[in-house]
Formats: C-alpha cells, structure tokens, sequence
C-alpha cells in the first residue's frame, strides 16, 4: 500500500513522471529489442514493445516543450556558482548549464521541423541537440570526478589528530555523498554512451549500438535516476 501511495504521490508531479516514462520507455526498447532477434512469434512482440518506447520518447519530447522556463530560472539563480568553493566544478557546471539552456530550443525546433510546422530539414537540428546533450553529460561527468575528489580529501584524517565523534559522523555523511555522486557518474556514462550511438555515423561508436543495449544503457540510467529520487524523498519524509 506504502508503495502503490508513493508511486501515486510521484505521478502527481512532472518530474516523477517524466522518470516513469523514461525508464518504461527504455525498458520497452531493452525487451524489445531482445525480443525482436528472436523467433517470428516473439519478434512481432519485440517490434510492437519498440513502437511503444518511441511513442513514449515522443510524449517526453513534446514534455519537453514547456522545460525552457525552468532551466532559465535554474541558471539565472546559479549564475555564475559564486557559492562554489572549487573553481572547477563553478564553471563546468556553468558550461553545462548554458549547454542544457541550448539544447531545449534546438531540440523544439527538430520537433517542429518532424511535425511539418516549420519547413526545414529537422536532421541537423536533431544532432546539434544531441551533440548539446552530449556535452552536458561529459561535463557532468567531470563535475562528478572533481567532486569525488574533493570529497575523498576532507575523508582523510588529518596528522596529529585523533578521530573524533564529530569527524565519524562527518565521515559518514561524505561516503553518503560520495555514493550519490558516483551514481550520478554511472548515470551519465550510460546516457553519454546512447548520445554517441545517435550522433552521425563516423564518430566513435555512433550508430553500432542494438535497440536492446540502447535500452539497456537507458534503463540502468533510468533505476539510478528513480532511486536517488525515492531516496531524496524518504529522507523529506524523515525530516519531517
């Protein structure tokens, strides 16, 4: 019953049920995928399970319209991350900020182009939204080493002094940081990987990947997203 109220509680918002979609979607193309290279019976189900998960991509993309506005506000209020400690991490996550900004209009502009409101060939706009998503992920990707780094320093006891209660507990809340972000890095390698396989073919491993390892890629990236949320609530849920 706890889990079917917090399954509803996570629908009722945009972004609980932006992570249903995603990781329902995905886990259509992995089975579908899988399915589709098998015999007639079970490729005619694969084929229908891949349909689905691009329908679903479409429902997201079209979501996606109304993200703009949110992502401005979000970067207005970062700014130029005069709060961050490490120089670093300020500006990779600025960088990936003003990749993120971008990538919205231009991927609006590859759905208009798909949907025949506008006159132009939606393929160039398809990979520079890509390649934008690209980007942010392999910044992110950085932002999460530096972090890691950091976090990994302050873990270390310093000389002369004994541990203490105080340094235990704050031990304790590092390594509880420190997981966190390696399950943001795991996250965005998987995504980083699919964003490659949708670039023009040529460049790396762009266009090798199967439907199966596509999902499969998506929908470990998916769980992480929704269990660091399930996780990030029950700790509201604590708190309170």
């Amino acid at each position: 019953m706890a889990a079917l109220s917090g399954l509803v509680s996570s629908l009722e918002s945009y972004r609980g049920r932006d992570r249903l979609i995603r990781t329902l979607g995905y886990g259509c193309q992995l089975i579908g995928g899988l399915l589709a290279e098998q015999s007639s019976v079970k490729s005619e189900v694969g084929k229908r399970l891949l349909v689905i998960s691009t329908q679903l991509s479409h429902c997201r993309t079209v979501l996606r319209l109304f993200d703009d506005l949110a992502m401005l506000a979000y970067s207005k209020q970062y700014g130029l991350g005069a709060k961050e400690e490490d120089a670093i991490i300020r500006w990779l996550s600025v960088i990936s900020n003003l990749a993120d900004q971008l990538y919205y209009p231009c991927e609006h502009v590859a759905w208009a182009a798909d949907a025949k409101i506008i006159h132009i060939n939606s393929t160039r706009w398809w990979i520079i939204s890509t390649a934008l998503w690209g980007l942010s992920l392999l910044l992110g990707i950085g932002r999460s080493l530096k972090i890691i780094m950091n976090l990994r320093k302050k873990m270390k006891i310093p000389e002369g002094k004994s541990v203490c209660k105080s340094f235990r507990r704050e031990k304790k809340l590092i390594e509880t940081q420190v997981k966190s972000e390696i399950l943001i890095l795991l996250s965005n390698l998987a995504d980083l990987a699919n964003a490659i396989h949708w670039l023009p073919p040529g460049f790396l491993w762009a266009g090798r990947f199967p439907p199966w390892l596509v999902g499969l890629l998506g929908t470990v990236s998916s769980l992480i997203s929704v269990y660091q949320a399930s996780g990030s609530q029950s700790e509201k849920s604590d708190d309170s």
